[in-house]
């Protein structure tokens, strides 16, 4: 059986590329967003505005409601899909060739031939955005994907070392402006670079950035359905971080009405520890049983909504 995971890519019949963004399907359909667009001989990647109006314009068939999520996206039934882009795969297929495309492609065998020699599994590891779907070019990231909680902090440990000795680099001010400006959120540029710099999930490798982020390779089995209940802004401590790191990010906190915090985006994975006092916007959600939680991240540029710390560990 094919299984469909998150930062995996698929290209449908009309030659569309949708970024994969929840485990499993819903109804026969593959949660996603589309990212590529082919104009001419030229693809162009898609914010959410544009990607909305052009399925609304062209294929609104692909314009979805997840009863799971009780959210507005994209997705692509089963049947439609010519092509399915796994980072697995594709970086095996990277690190198995005797030839690579400069640029981006051999940037990522280069670093991935020293995260093996700090002893980071590889069949952990992927690779995925414009490397997974070989749209790269001089400027795109590399942007790696750790399919084990474990293997991921020993990837952040193996950046620290080879920070140490000069085989990679923090991010130059230069990167930190293109990346801020890219996330377009609702932090202020000190207070994203403070909280960005310290999550040890973003350097520079032969000049190029490369971010890794964690997915859990878990299908989604979850039947509780989730309704919006309004906006709110909350300040808390959060009381469990074990899953910041995960896609989506959970912080649990200590609140009288608020059992946790979910972002869905990657601007606030990792965005605070254990014992630390955040605030935070976005909507609220109250699930079947009675939970509610502070949903952060309804579109992916997230706008009006935020996590950031106020008082650190």
């Amino acid at each position: 059986m094919i299984r469909f995971y998150a930062k995996d890519f698929i290209t449908t019949r009309e030659g569309l590329i949708f970024a994969v963004v929840s485990n499993g399907v819903e109804d026969g359909k593959v949660l996603c967003f589309l990212r590529y667009i082919k104009t001419g001989q030229r693809w162009n990647k898609a914010d959410t505005d544009h990607a909305n109006q052009f399925l609304a314009q062209n294929y609104p068939h692909y314009l979805y409601f997840s009863q799971q999520l009780d959210a507005h996206l994209h997705a692509v039934s089963i049947d439609s899909i010519y092509r399915h882009h796994q980072p697995r795969h594709r970086l095996s297929e990277i690190m198995n060739s005797s030839r690579h495309a400069m640029g981006a492609e051999y940037d990522c065998f280069q670093l991935c031939n020293q995260l093996q020699q700090h002893n980071v599994p590889l069949e952990q590891v992927g690779v995925t955005g414009s490397v997974l779907v070989s749209l790269q070019n001089d400027l795109s990231d590399i942007d790696l994907v750790i399919y084990d909680r474990k293997v991921f902090f020993q990837c952040q440990q193996a950046f620290k070392s080879m920070l140490h000795v000069g085989l990679l680099y923090p991010l130059r001010e230069s990167d930190w402006v293109f990346s801020y400006q890219r996330r377009d959120c609702e932090l202020s540029l000190t207070e994203y670079v403070w909280h960005e710099t310290r999550k040890l999930n973003k350097v520079v490798f032969n000049g190029r950035k490369v971010d890794i982020s964690l997915a859990q390779l878990n299908e989604n089995s979850a039947t509780t359905h989730f309704s919006k209940q309004g906006e709110a802004v909350v300040q808390a401590t959060v009381m469990g971080d074990y899953y910041s790191y995960d896609s989506p990010s959970v912080y649990d906190i200590d609140h009288p009405d608020i059992s946790s915090i979910i972002s869905f985006t990657p601007t606030y994975t990792g965005q605070a520890v254990r014992g630390e006092l955040i605030e935070a916007a976005g909507k609220l959600e109250q699930s079947s049983d009675g939970h509610v939680r502070l949903v952060v991240g309804s579109s992916r540029e997230a706008r009006g909504e935020y996590i950031k710390v106020i008082q650190h560990a």
